[in-house]
């Protein structure tokens, strides 16, 4: 039987301020060779620069809604999830995924999906793509080793955790999602994950061996929230 897994690739990882080519040949790789392995996954990606770039131009020129801010940031997904659609043709489902509720059949060993609507961040879709696909995984890589119980940039004796309950997680972070707010996993999004009982899993994305140590069932660096 496959494994299904969702993964909420962060923007950030993909268009850190350029295209990252020497990531996404390592992301590559791993991916195809685990579905090797009878794995499938539905990849959601985030805007990266891209999507802050446009977000703070049009921030410069007028008084811009979030709305626009959201848009702006969802056509970031899609063009970022038109390169991943092409890096992975010869195993994935031939067009993007808008819509996480829509289900479609698809043989593919690989589903790519984007942004779907304002208000919404690529993490809650992962969350629906999960609820949708039947998968108890989200993967969300990004770029924090840890969940931590404050800011690790700001607090040296920042605490990491291994697993997290998402109560607990919940207090941590800010209530209130907007686009383009930090946060290893967004506070609605989280709100959700825990209603369906689902995992997220918060891997560094910059140290991919973690991830795929985890694919493998090997011992990883990272956090569980369950």
């Amino acid at each position: 039987m496959k494994k299904l897994f969702v993964i909420s690739l962060g923007g950030s990882l993909v268009v850190p301020n350029e295209i990252d080519i020497k990531f996404l040949k390592k992301f590559k790789n791993i991916i195809n060779e685990e579905i090797r392995k009878n794995k499938k996954f539905i990849i959601i990606v985030g805007g990266g620069k891209t999507a802050r770039n446009y977000q703070n131009s049009a921030k410069k020129l007028v008084r811009v809604s979030n709305e626009d801010l959201d848009w702006l940031g969802i056509h970031a997904t899609r063009i970022n999830a038109h390169l991943l659609l092409t890096i992975f043709r010869k195993y994935a489902y031939y067009r993007i995924i808008k819509n996480p509720k829509g289900k479609i059949k698809f043989k593919e060993k690989i589903l790519i999906a984007a942004g779907w609507k304002p208000g919404f961040s690529t993490d809650y879709d992962a969350v629906l793509l999960a609820k949708t696909y039947g998968s108890d995984t989200i993967i969300n890589l990004t770029n924090v080793n840890y969940v931590y119980d404050k800011d690790p940039n700001k607090f040296k004796d920042a605490k990491p955790f291994k697993e997290i309950s998402w109560k607990e997680y919940l207090n941590l972070i800010d209530k209130k999602w907007i686009p383009g707010m930090s946060a290893p996993f967004d506070p609605i999004a989280s709100k959700l994950a825990k209603k369906f009982k689902l995992k997220v899993v918060i891997i560094n994305g910059r140290k991919l061996k973690n991830f795929q140590d985890y694919l493998e069932n090997k011992d990883f660096a990272g956090t569980i929230i369950y």
